[in-house]
């Protein structure tokens, strides 16, 4: 469904009117929206911009983790089957790509850390043995793979904060416009003198969609939200699996030109 359809499909069921026991009368939600206060009809607005924005970020998010979680895939598959880190990060560093997955940006990070160890003659580390390349070669490669895994989950994490915020606020912001609708229908009733089931219903329609609204955002927002921190987690367990795996095959390599084997 492209974006033209989709538009369609949101002023029909925006303009769509439901008969009730078959005698002609019904709901129009855009007659609802022009004919309610000032006050629900901004509530309305609100509670739509943020629904529109959720579901924009949801579709923003799955595509996100699907990318992430398949190219993370990739990459470990390709690690694992390399022999030479040095070549790995040579391919990684030529690739166009300036943002790869993030156990990629991991690796990157913590090979270009270790790249950087020096030795007494001023080579690099995969040269010869190194007595400067201990504990504290170790240290800085291990602080490099935290930074950068940080660094991918704060990435795969931004804007979950909203979809947090819409699902707690939207259903309080939609019971405001429900209240202040019921308040200006009882203000109607007071100023016609009529409690007729004429004079209260429409008022009280015009409020109690205010509610609807706000946990029509609220609710996709929520299950979303649990979802993607589930994912979240998921990621983030990889990534420290990996970033465990990589630190010790890097120090086995360090103790290893230590020892000069």
């Amino acid at each position: 469904m492209n974006k033209m359809q989709m538009l369609s499909s949101i002023i029909q069921l925006a303009s769509w009117t439901p008969t009730a026991a078959g005698d002609g009368t019904g709901m129009n939600l855009v007659e609802i929206f022009v004919e309610a206060d000032i006050i629900v009809q901004s509530v309305l607005v609100l509670l739509l911009s943020m629904s529109v924005m959720s579901w924009g970020i949801i579709v923003l998010k799955v595509r996100l983790f699907k990318r992430a979680e398949r190219e993370n895939e990739r990459f470990l598959e390709r690690f694992w089957e390399s022999r030479n880190l040095g070549e790995l990060y040579s391919e990684l560093s030529g690739d166009k790509k300036v943002q790869g997955p993030p156990v990629d940006m991991v690796f990157r990070s913590a090979y270009l850390e270790f790249s950087k160890l020096k030795i007494d003659d001023g080579s690099r580390p995969q040269d010869a043995s190194n007595a400067g390349m201990g504990q504290e070669g170790t240290e800085t490669i291990e602080r490099a793979i935290k930074k950068a895994g940080a660094s991918e989950l704060s990435r795969l994490e931004r804007f979950l904060s909203f979809l947090a915020t819409t699902g707690s606020t939207a259903p309080f912001i939609g019971l405001f416009g429900t209240v202040w609708g019921i308040m200006i229908a009882f203000r109607r009733i007071g100023q016609t003198g009529s409690a007729s089931l004429a004079v209260v219903a429409p008022g009280i329609s015009e409020a109690l969609i205010a509610t609807a609204v706000g946990l029509f955002a609220a609710i996709p927002a929520v299950i979303a939200y649990n979802h993607f921190v589930s994912r979240l987690r998921d990621v983030s367990g990889d990534l420290d699996s990996f970033a465990t795996d990589l630190l010790n095959l890097l120090s086995r390599y360090i103790w290893k030109k230590r020892s000069g084997r």
